[in-house]
């Protein structure tokens, strides 16, 4: 299945891209199949499974799936018409959208929590319902929000929907192996492979412009939270640290000559910025996930603004590169912290950055490649274990490790040949694996890690 550079990079809203942006496109979704359906709905439901009940308030999950059903969309998302919509809802308890009848819903007594067993297909699970004038329900249908902002039905993960691909891409490599044997035979980058493949479904424009504008996104966001101070909501009054070192920072400039070391307090500084914002619910680019939204964008700033010789020019290589990696750990195992722990958020944004500043500073598809592989092998095992359900405490400074993870490993693979003993491939694997041994106390339900043993107000 070809993955769009723009299905891994998504603007949207914080605090999650599985638990807040997802929700919220499935409510879209359902909203379109009943407008499509024989039946006129009286009211409206929605439940929430598994870690969408147990972490849900902490990643805002009630409040994005009740602006879904009321038609908002996270690329779209305007924070003073939610507010106003979710005010005037609280009061009518009625939802009034364009080509359906009015409403009935009730934020209160429509939106529930199951704290029971997961449902079969995917940690992730919510079902949306359609009543009748009785209560009794008319349509049902069951999403899954499987990381990173993307959403399936049951019976797409099932694989009873798939669609047939009419247009196929030109280089359709589907694990790293292939990517480096398109590579050898054509004598193209990953980024140029990858290039290709986007511009047989898009013009040149809008590849252009669209790769522009997510730059631009993160680029807005890690200078938003720079800026900004105060405490991060949701009650653990964690806080924002970002704006505060970075001004230290900027102080010593010019000054005595810093350690060397100092350039990782820019790189943490970066994604801590990002992730600080994505925490009080701003708008972030998916990286491939709104929890690990800060590696991405952070390793590009230190890139442009520390290292001679980066261009602007080649923000779109970086990017390409990145979503090449991205796209096969997706396809192969998962970006979702509730189906495989935070190795698969941070571990597979680390990888992502790490290849795309390997390409951009020289690195050939076999260097990017080794680079990708030591970022990701080295976050193996990594737990979801956010204290109160909040993307904060790990989440924030660990984009900031994450960060400095990749910019050590491109720089490790750009020392090497590209020789190297573990190939991406089976670090992926290895990656499937160690999440489906995973405890479920350990992917994103706050039931166990820090979670547990940090007090959580």
């Amino acid at each position: 299945m070809f993955l769009s550079v723009f299905d891994i990079f998504k603007v949207g809203i914080g605090p999650s891209s599985s638990h807040t942006m997802g929700p919220m496109v499935a409510a879209g979704r359902f909203l379109d199949m009943l407008r499509q359906g024989p039946f006129q709905p009286y009211g409206l439901r929605a439940r929430l499974h598994g870690s969408l009940a147990f972490t849900g308030v902490g990643h805002a999950t009630d409040r994005a799936t009740i602006l879904g059903l009321m038609g908002f969309l996270p690329d779209s998302y305007d924070h003073a018409k939610a507010e106003a919509a979710l005010d005037q809802l609280n009061t009518t308890k009625t939802i009034i959208l364009n080509g359906l009848p009015d409403l009935v819903f009730d934020p209160k007594a429509d939106l529930i929590f199951d704290f029971g067993p997961s449902l079969p297909g995917h940690a992730n699970g919510m079902v949306l319902e359609a009543l009748d004038a009785q209560g009794d329900v008319i349509i049902s249908e069951t999403f899954y929000s499987i990381g990173g902002g993307f959403v399936v039905t049951a019976d797409e993960l099932g694989g009873k929907a798939q669609a047939v691909d009419a247009n196929p891409v030109p280089y359709p490599f589907t694990s790293a192996a292939e990517m480096l044997e398109m590579a050898d035979a054509t004598g193209m980058s990953i980024a140029d492979m990858k290039r290709k493949n986007e511009l047989s479904r898009m013009s040149h424009h809008a590849l252009d412009q669209g790769i522009k504008r997510l730059w631009d996104v993160m680029n807005r966001c890690i200078s938003r939270g720079l800026e900004r101070d105060g405490i991060l909501p949701g009650g653990l009054n964690v806080k924002r640290r970002a704006a505060d070192i970075h001004r230290q920072l900027l102080d010593e400039r010019g000054l005595n000559m810093p350690p060397p070391h100092v350039v990782n307090d820019w790189i943490s500084t970066y994604a801590m910025a990002v992730n600080e914002e994505n925490a009080g619910g701003g708008q972030v680019v998916t990286a491939p996930t709104n929890g690990a939204a800060g590696v991405v964008p952070a390793v590009i700033r230190y890139w442009l603004d520390h290292v001679p010789g980066a261009t602007l020019s080649r923000v779109e290589e970086f990017l390409l590169t990145a979503s090449a990696i991205g796209g096969l750990v997706k396809h192969n195992a998962s970006i979702s912290g509730a189906e495989a722990g935070c190795q698969a958020e941070v571990g597979s944004a680390s990888a992502m950055a790490a290849a795309g500043l390997c390409a951009v500073m020289g690195g050939n598809p076999k260097q990017i490649e080794n680079a990708a592989e030591i970022a990701l092998e080295h976050h193996l095992g990594m737990t979801c274990d956010p204290v109160k359900g909040l993307v904060q405490v790990p989440c924030i400074e660990r984009n900031g490790l994450g960060a400095i993870k990749a910019v050590s490993a491109a720089s490790l693979a750009l020392r090497g040949t590209g020789d190297h003993f573990v190939p991406l491939d089976a670090c992926i694997e290895t990656m499937r694996q160690t999440g489906g041994d995973m405890s479920e106390k350990y992917k994103e339900t706050a039931l166990g890690g820090l979670a547990v043993n940090v007090p959580n107000c």
